[in-house]
């Protein structure tokens, strides 16, 4: 059967994120996130979704069933934790809809959805006038003990779409590692694409 990609905005989009925040806990604690959330820090994070009026998420429907997600906002709206990377970029934040995270369950993937995903946010930038789609991605050491064996970046995908990784745009942002006690910042490296 397949997965039904929906755009959510306004009351839909309001209605979704509980749901979202779970599927965010739950996806994001397998590499190479290994993320350690909880669903209060969770609401306040996708608040920022709620608030913005030319924001959207990304819904993959098993039936009723939310399977997975995708968020993009303008990257204006995460200037205060993205500003930086942008700096000797040239690239006016202004211009940038930022495809911000995707989950998907993992016995739904490889059916599309992360095309479904992309098509949809990129869409949605077009219709608010935004000149190119960007997105961050987390970096890794090779030889962190608990990356899996058969891991396969996603990079050939991200080119595939015609993204790009942005010279120098690195930004780092903290998270608590499952295991691990405290938060620690992790470098994510931004990919670009004109629109």
């Amino acid at each position: 059967m397949a997965l039904r990609i929906e755009a959510m905005t306004g009351a839909v989009l309001e209605a979704a994120l509980d749901d979202v925040a779970r599927l965010r806990i739950k996806v994001f604690r397998d590499w190479p996130y290994l993320y350690d959330g909880d669903l209060a820090y969770e609401r306040d994070y996708l608040q920022r979704y709620r608030d913005s009026a030319r924001a959207v998420v990304v819904g993959a429907f098993d039936g009723d069933t939310l399977v997975g997600a995708s968020t993009g906002a303008p990257l204006a709206d995460h200037a205060d934790d993205f500003a930086a990377a942008f700096d000797n970029s040239g690239i006016d934040l202004s211009d940038v809809f930022y495809c911000a995270e995707s989950v998907l369950l993992p016995g739904y993937r490889g059916r599309g959805a992360g095309h479904g995903f992309f098509v949809a946010r990129e869409a949605h930038a077009r219709k608010h006038g935004f000149r190119k789609c960007a997105f961050c991605g987390v970096q890794r050491p090779a030889d962190h003990p608990l990356r899996p064996a058969d891991y396969a970046p996603l990079d050939p995908f991200w080119r595939k779409r015609g993204y790009q990784p942005l010279d120098g745009a690195i930004a780092h942002f903290s998270w608590k590692d499952v295991g691990q006690s405290e938060e620690t910042k992790k470098p994510l490296q931004f990919w670009a694409r004109d629109l």
